[in-house]
Parts: C-alpha cells; structure tokens; sequence
C-alpha cells in the first residue's frame, strides 16, 4: 500500500484511487453489456421464433452482470472502509507524535534554563566565597600594618574619658573599606559612602592621599572607591 500522506492531500488521493476503480469497473461493464447487445441482435431471428427461451436466457445473463457488479461495489466499499481506518490511524499517529515532540521541545527549554540558572548561582557563590577569602585577607593586613586608632596623649584623665568613648565609636580601616565595596556593588550610579563621626580623619586622608577613593565634587563629607581600570 502506498504511504498515504497527511491531511487532505492523503484523502484526496485514496478518493483518486476509489474513482479509477469504478472507471474501471464501468468500462468492464460497459464491455460486457456491448457483447450482450451484440448477441441480442445476432440473435433476433432465434428470439422471433422461440421468444420465452430467448427471454430466460437474457435475463440470466442480465442477473449475472448486476450480481457481478453488485460484488465489485461491495469490494470498493470495503476497501474504501479499510483506507479512511488505516487513513485515521495514521492522523492520529502523527498528532500524538506532534504533540510529544512539541513537550520534549519544551522540557529541553526547561532543562536549559534551569542549567543556566544553576551555574550562574553557582558562579554568584564561587564569588561570595572568593570576596569573603579576599576581606579576610584585607583585614589580617590591615590589622597587622593599620592597628585600630588610639589616643594615648591626653594626660588629662577627662579629656582622656572623652577620647575613649570617642574610640569606641570610630570603625577600622577594614570596615570603610568594606562599606565603599558594598556601595559600589548595591548602587553603581551611586557609589559615593557619607562620612561622618564613626570615619577617623587619619584613614580618609590615608585613603585619598594615596589614591584608594575620592571626595564628591560638590560634597567633601562623601566619598567613593577609585575607578580601578
């Protein structure tokens, strides 16, 4: 059997099929009633003298033609039953096989951006991990080269009251440092950290001297990361 195609094309071509039978069959039929007339007339003479035999005999051969025909159009009928069933199961085979396509299509998608999701936080936590190494490392080196500020050089025991609780307050090298990163990476548009009591001027100078952040243009109390290139 041929490979039926899907949709209208494939019915289309199973009505040709059906169609060039019957053309067939009707030429065959056409034939055999052209031989049957033939004989009628041959037998013309035959019938004038014995018309009831002649009659009977007709009709026996008239009964096979339509008996004939009648098995032939059961046989297309059938055949054409069989086509449209196998034509179905083939529409619904190629449907389902759409449709598992179509969901294998959209689990790929699926997988992908989940993979894509997974590496990229498992990159964010590589970095988390890195910077904590990197902070770590910072504040060793800065506790050991930039110890905490202190004020030993008040003799008066107020002032000297004054001055550690004045101590107390101030935060380390490490954590403005620290404040200036985080700033950078929460606002980019704005990296710029307020200075106020908690600064000690001593690390602010340290770190503009040397080129480590930079005050506001409008603002002296603000100041920022360099932009390391």
């Amino acid at each position: 059997m041929a490979e039926v195609k899907p949709g209208g094309a494939a019915a289309a071509e199973v009505s040709e099929a059906a169609e060039n039978e019957v053309i067939d069959m009707c030429e065959d039929q056409f034939a055999l009633l052209e031989k049957l007339q033939n004989e009628i007339l041959l037998s013309e003479r035959d019938f004038c003298e014995n018309p009831q035999e002649q009659m009977v005999k007709l009709c026996s051969e008239l009964e096979m033609v339509v008996s004939c025909y009648e098995a032939k159009r059961d046989k297309l009928r059938e055949t054409k039953e069989l086509e449209q069933k196998w034509l179905e199961e083939k529409r619904e085979a190629l449907m389902a096989a759409c449709e598992h396509a179509k969901r294998l299509k959209m689990a790929k998608g699926k997988i992908s951006e989940l993979s894509v999701l997974q590496d990229t936080k498992a990159k964010i936590q590589k970095m988390k991990v890195y910077q904590e190494s990197l902070m770590e490392c910072l504040g060793d080196i800065l506790e050991k080269h930039v110890p905490f500020p202190q004020n030993d050089s008040s003799t008066n025991k107020k002032k000297k009251n004054i001055a550690q609780e004045s101590d107390e307050d101030l935060i380390s090298l490490n954590e403005i440092l620290e404040l200036l990163m985080n700033q950078v990476l929460k606002t980019p548009h704005d990296p710029y950290v307020t200075i106020d009591n908690t600064f000690w001027p001593p690390y602010i100078e340290m770190l503009l001297r040397y080129g480590l952040a930079v005050r506001h243009q409008e603002n002296n109390f603000k100041i920022r990361l360099e932009t390391f290139c």
